[in-house]
C-alpha cells in the first residue's frame, strides 16, 4: 500500500507542477521597448532657446508666403546655424544673393526637424501670394542623433529620409540638396562611422531630378583622416575657415539648382 501510495502522490505532483518555460509568455522586462525619441516621430523641444528661434522662423516663413522672397533655404542644427556666426563672412559672399534662409537650430535631432516643419516654418512658401517659391533647400541633419546609443545608423537614416519626404510634400516644386552628415572627432570613430553608415542609406532617396545628393565631408579632413582645429575647433563645428570650405564645396551644385 506504501508504494501505490507514493505513486499516486508523484502523479499528483506531475500534473500540479508549472508548464514547461518554453510554454511561458515572455516576462515584460524583456518586451522589445519602443524608443520615445524614434527619429521619424516628429518632437517638439521645450528650451526658451529652441521655442524663440522657432517662432522668427515662422514670423519669416509668413513674410516668404506674402512676398514670395525666399529662394534658398538651409535646413539642420547647430552647425547650420553657425552659418549667422563663424559663418556669417561666407554665408553673404555666397549665399545672400539667393535670398537665403537659415532654419538651423542648435541641438536639433531629426524629429525635431520634423516637428518644425509641422508647425509652420515652411508654411505658405509652396504658393506665395506674391513671388515664387524657394527654389531650393540644402538638408544636413542627424550628427545629434548618433551620440552612444540614441539611435543606430538605420533609425538616422528613416529620419533622416522622412525629412526629405515630408519637404517634398511640402514644397512639392522645391528642389533638395542633401548632404552627407559632416565627419566629426578628431580621429576617425565609431561615431563618424555611423554617421557615414546612415548618410549612405538615406542618399538613397535621391533621384537627381527633384532631390539631389552631395557627400562633402572629405572637404573637411586631412590626408589621413584627421580633423584639426583650425576647420572645427571642438570636432564638431566648423570655424570660418570650415564654413568657407562648405561654401566652396558646394556652390557650383547650388548655382546649378538654383537655375533651373
Amino acid at each position: 500500500m506504501s508504494i501505490f501510495f507514493a505513486m499516486i502522490v508523484l502523479t499528483a505532483s506531475f500534473f500540479a507542477c508549472d508548464p514547461p518555460a518554453l510554454d511561458k509568455p515572455a516576462p515584460k522586462e524583456l518586451e522589445p521597448k519602443i524608443k520615445a525619441n524614434a527619429p521619424t516621430l516628429p518632437a517638439e523641444r521645450t528650451d526658451d532657446g529652441f521655442k524663440r528661434r522657432h517662432a522668427s522662423f515662422n514670423a519669416r516663413a509668413k513674410q516668404g508666403a506674402a512676398k514670395g522672397d525666399i529662394g534658398l533655404i538651409f535646413l539642420g542644427d547647430s552647425i547650420t546655424e553657425g552659418w549667422e556666426g563663424a559663418g556669417k563672412a561666407a554665408w553673404n559672399e555666397h549665399f545672400a544673393k539667393h535670398n537665403a534662409v537659415n532654419l538651423g537650430i542648435g541641438g536639433d535631432q531629426t524629429q525635431n526637424v520634423l516637428w518644425r516643419l509641422a508647425n509652420g516654418n515652411v508654411e505658405g512658401l509652396a504658393k506665395p501670394k506674391e513671388g515664387s517659391a524657394p527654389k531650393l533647400i540644402v538638408l544636413m541633419i542627424g550628427t545629434n542623433n548618433s551620440n552612444g546609443t540614441d539611435n543606430t545608423a538605420e533609425e538616422i537614416a528613416a529620419g533622416i529620409t522622412a525629412i526629405v519626404n515630408d519637404l517634398r510634400t511640402r514644397l512639392p516644386e522645391t528642389r533638395i540638396l542633401l548632404l552627407d552628415i559632416f565627419p566629426r572627432g578628431e580621429l576617425p570613430n565609431v561615431q563618424r562611422e555611423k554617421n557615414v553608415q546612415a548618410s549612405t542609406i538615406a542618399a538613397k532617396i535621391a533621384d537627381d531630378q527633384m532631390i539631389h545628393h552631395l557627400d562633402i565631408g572629405p572637404s573637411f579632413l586631412e590626408k589621413d583622416g584627421t580633423i584639426t582645429k583650425a576647420i572645427m575647433p571642438d570636432a564638431l563645428h566648423l570655424s570660418a575657415e570650415g564654413y568657407a570650405r562648405w561654401a566652396k564645396a558646394i556652390e557650383p551644385k547650388v548655382k546649378e539648382l538654383m537655375t533651373k
